[in-house]
């Protein structure tokens, strides 16, 4: 989703004209909480409440909002080998990965393209997946044909995914499980949640502390009514969300990501571990090695980078950046004026020549030329509890 138009610019959020939208198991809870819905990913999401989207991302970085984030894919993959498997299809550590540890995950094509980015949690009899939601039958797909006879995948479709975000996100949830608070970031387990039995990992796409909440279906209604009895607890919808995960400089699939983009040119090299790199121990040996090998060794010709503008004017995704002479060097993937950095704030890919941090760059905005600093990212530090 675009950042300064929430989700219903999204190419992740078109619908073929006349689909009938897929609903969460909250989408009911949606309407008595006053959401305003859109189309996003064949489903009809909320996209803010009555607060509003500023707000909801303020009491975010405040205190703790609940999202319905149940639209994305759970995925299980069981067998012995499943974790060599997986390896075949990702340039990350899955076969050290513990249990009880969760870690990000790239799919990736065999130009180096990303096809989608993902989550994966060892637990003690399997590892768990969350995909985006466009993505999620794709994935199956290709999971299915890419571990073969080595392991078993199974969708989860009878699953809720929640998300609490927020500095008091663990004391909201410590009121049904006071194990919570002995969670680091990237942990994860099973446990209760009052009677509700759930997996909970110590993450999510805001750059706050925070909780991924996976339940049954049947447990979701009861379980967000739960929390947000809470006083430190607001629902807050996608805009938000993105807002938040924009600040954070986190990607976005199908915008700041997609199979156009590698990891080194994403800027997201350090997902890849040593043991996975040209030299290692299980170096290559998944789709597009041979291209994100060299780039790590050589260099990409351009790299996503952090821009920070110095008029108070949205440069929106798809606007074209230049160079002081002129010339066309990129362009903004995300973009937004920033709640808490409170600047326009975008994220986009430019010449490697251009992407020092200082540098200016112009973006075409409305038959204008807008400067904007090439900055460090994240735009607001992050927050994760690393114990």
């Amino acid at each position: 989703m675009s950042a300064s138009t929430p989700v219903s610019a999204s190419a992740e959020s078109a619908s073929a004209p006349g689909a009938v939208l897929l609903r969460t198991p909250l989408h009911d809870l949606h309407g008595q909480w006053g959401a305003r819905r859109v189309a996003f990913a064949g489903y009809d999401m909320p996209v803010s409440f009555p607060a509003g989207i500023v707000a909801e991302h303020r009491h975010a970085r405040a205190a703790a909002a609940l999202f319905d984030v149940s639209h994305m894919g759970q995925i299980r993959l069981t067998g012995p080998r499943v974790d060599l498997a997986l390896e075949r299809l990702v340039p990350m550590d899955i076969v050290d990965l513990p249990v009880g540890r969760q870690r990000y995950a790239l799919f990736t094509d065999d130009n180096g393209g990303l096809l989608d980015d993902l989550m994966v949690l060892r637990r003690a009899d399997d590892l768990l997946l969350v995909v985006n939601a466009s993505r999620k039958s794709a994935d199956l797909q290709w999971l299915q044909q890419g571990i073969g006879n080595d392991g078993r995948v199974e969708a989860l479709a009878d699953r809720a995914l929640l998300a609490l975000q927020g500095p008091q996100a663990v004391q909201a949830l410590a009121r049904l499980n006071d194990r919570v608070g002995g969670l680091k970031f990237m942990d994860g387990c099973d446990l209760t949640l009052g009677p509700w039995p759930a997996t909970v990992t110590r993450s999510g796409y805001t750059g706050e502390d925070g909780f991924e909440i996976s339940v049954a279906a049947d447990d979701a209604a009861p379980l967000a009514r739960a929390l947000l009895a809470m006083p430190e607890v607001r629902p807050a919808g996608l805009g938000a969300r993105d807002t938040l995960r924009l600040e954070a400089g986190l990607c976005l699939h199908g915008h700041d990501i997609d199979t156009s983009t590698t990891p080194v040119e994403a800027a997201l090299a350090w997902a890849l571990p040593r043991v996975r790199r040209p030299s290692g121990a299980r170096a290559a040996g998944y789709p597009g090695a041979a291209v994100i090998e060299q780039q790590l060794l050589q260099g990409p010709a351009r790299r996503r980078v952090g821009l920070l503008g110095a008029e108070r004017v949205p440069v929106r995704e798809g606007a074209v950046l230049h160079d002081a002479h002129g010339e066309v060097i990129g362009a903004v993937t995300s973009g937004t004026l920033a709640p808490t950095a409170d600047r326009v704030v975008a994220m986009g890919y430019v010449l490697t020549r251009c992407s020092e941090r200082g540098s200016t760059v112009f973006a075409a905005v409305r038959n204008r030329l807008l400067p904007l600093e090439v900055v460090a990212l994240p735009f607001v530090a992050h927050r994760y509890h690393r114990g």
